[in-house]
């Protein structure tokens, strides 16, 4: 059933911070991404595409909107993309849902014990992750799979929101692209981590341990699951679930409740 965007009220200035301290629970940010139409381009163009549809899917209805993170409420293990696809997550208002980066990611997440399927091709499924959140730099799928600069510091403030949410409870937060991997690292300078000037580069596997005011949390860099890095052997179904196997074995680790042994830094 598409669902018809909202006017949200909380879209604030580029850093988004004052905003994302204000959303009181993980239901506030969902709500806020759903009913977003902060950035012109891409609300134009996510309409655009639910209403052009694909051939394929000329039957479907699409979502059509900002689409919302999907998992868990307390993970261990959170998985940021890109953006929805224009005919994946944009057409079943789920990420990673309904094209082959989502069909690669979701049968990973199976193999590693993460998910309960080995895909994931609509909301009503019945698909449950396990420690495991998935969300996106940006929440709208943008032309060209391109964001603007712009459109992604705006939609910043919803993983800014999340991150300060889920920060408790996260052992591990798994990068999938470079573009991911430079929208988590804004996020948390904004949220006062102090430890990633110079920043540091995006490379597949590498590991980034970062200091919050809840807890020690791991970055772990992977290639995005993209048909141009799976069908050129760039990324390979191996090495996608080496990088999940890894974040699950940081999480299981993690001293559970407690956070005295890590040092922190104010909020």
């Amino acid at each position: 059933m598409r669902i018809a965007a909202q006017p949200t009220t909380l879209v604030t200035p580029p850093t988004g911070v004052p905003a994302a301290r204000d959303l009181v629970t993980l239901a506030d940010v969902d709500a806020g991404i759903r009913g977003c139409r902060a950035c012109p381009r891409l609300v134009q163009w996510r309409e655009a595409v639910a209403q052009q549809r694909r051939a394929a899917y000329r039957d479907d209805q699409y979502w059509g909107a900002a689409v919302p993170g999907f998992g868990c409420t307390a993970p261990e293990i959170l998985i940021v993309g890109l953006a929805p696809g224009a005919h994946g997550a944009n057409r079943t208002g789920r990420l990673f849902t309904g094209d082959r980066s989502g069909d690669w990611l979701f049968a990973s997440l199976f193999r590693v014990g993460l998910a309960s399927l080995p895909y994931s091709v609509g909301r009503d499924d019945g698909q449950h992750l396990y420690r495991t959140r998935l969300t996106a730099a940006v929440h709208c799928a943008p032309p060209a799979n391109r964001p603007t600069t712009s459109e992604a510091r705006q939609c910043g403030q919803w993983l800014d929101a999340e991150l300060l949410l889920l920060a408790a409870g996260l052992s591990v937060i798994v990068v999938l692209g470079g573009f991911a991997w430079q929208a988590v690292i804004s996020s948390l300078i904004r949220l006062g981590v102090t430890s990633l000037r110079p920043r540091p580069a995006f490379g597949h596997g590498r590991h980034h341990h970062v200091t919050m005011a809840t807890g020690r949390v791991a970055l772990l860099a992977s290639y995005h699951p993209s048909q141009q890095n799976t069908f050129t052997g760039r990324l390979t179904a191996h090495m996608m679930d080496e990088v999940l196997a890894t974040a699950a074995a940081i999480a299981d680790a993690r001293p559970r409740g407690n956070h005295s042994d890590v040092t922190r830094v104010s909020g």
